[in-house]
């Protein structure tokens, strides 16, 4: 086995606690651990960790990421180009990302020393923000793209396009792209469905719509889907995974498809996504 690769947010309270007791896990049983240490990996940069950490890559066979969801976010997508399992250990709230709880962890440890783990490939979408004929950026997204407004108080209108095809114009607040993994997040909380994140597609879903249509859509994975915005002179974001932000203008045009990359999240034959909904979702 090579090494295994530790990637926790320092900032969370019990973390240090947490990289200690996997430390001495593995090292009662000779299996080598790289820890990134809290000066190696800057959250807060907007240097991807992929750059930040390029020294590893060729080192590693699976990363442990100690944190909530965020933090598994940020690491699933900068890291998606390694093509490296990814597990998680939630010290978050109610975490659909992660894995394993904290009081779990040792048993799950036993399992990945073993090698009694598998992976599940989880889509990833590709956004393409284009102002005229200019491309302003790219951005990968696990969970979700959202076009909403700014701090005030006013509709926006957002046109939607799947393959050129005229499909909605949203007024409201805005509107969400999820991935199957992102129906769990925002787009649940928008009124949207809850979807296997094993399955290829994703979920358009108006937020706060101002019509008695506001239903969710679900578009084939193989569908390239077109945002055009029209502010109104209101602030108008583009979010990307709820981390990555940019501020559109009138016209501007947002790009959504399947992405080339995938996100290995590491998983376990006693767990299901259908076990950890009713254990995420209960009251």
């Amino acid at each position: 086995m090579k090494e295994i690769g530790v990637i926790p947010n320092w900032h969370k309270s019990n973390a240090t606690l947490v990289v200690d007791k996997i430390k001495s896990f593995f090292k009662q049983r000779r299996i080598p651990l790289q820890i990134v240490a809290s000066d190696q990996a800057d959250f807060y940069s907007s240097v991807s960790l992929a750059e930040q950490l390029s020294d590893l890559y060729a080192k590693l066979e699976l990363i442990i990421v100690v944190g909530g969801d965020g933090t598994i976010l940020r690491v699933a997508r900068d890291l998606a180009c390694w093509n490296i399992p990814v597990l998680g250990i939630n010290l978050g709230h109610k975490g659909f990302l992660a894995e394993i709880e904290v009081e779990q962890m040792e048993r799950f440890l036993q399992y990945i020393a073993t090698g009694q783990y598998d992976f599940q490939e989880r889509m990833m979408l590709e956004a393409r923000l284009q102002r005229e004929d200019q491309e302003l950026g790219r951005y990968l997204a696990l969970n979700d793209i959202v076009v909403a407004r700014g701090p005030f108080s006013r509709n926006i209108k957002v046109d939607s396009f799947i393959n050129n095809d005229f499909m909605e114009s949203y007024s409201g607040d805005g509107v969400i792209i999820a991935t199957p993994t992102g129906s769990t997040a925002y787009s649940l909380s928008a009124g949207g469905p809850i979807v296997n994140p094993n399955m290829e597609l994703f979920v358009i879903t108006p937020i706060c719509p101002h019509s008695l249509y506001n239903r969710s859509v679900i578009v084939d994975g193989t569908d390239t889907m077109s945002l055009k915005v029209d502010s109104r002179q209101v602030q108008v974001v583009l979010t990307v995974d709820g981390q990555v932000r940019f501020a559109l203008e009138d016209d501007d045009r947002i790009m959504v498809c399947r992405a080339k990359q995938k996100v290995k999240l590491v998983c376990f034959h006693e767990n299901s996504f259908y076990r950890l909904l009713h254990q995420k979702l209960k009251p």
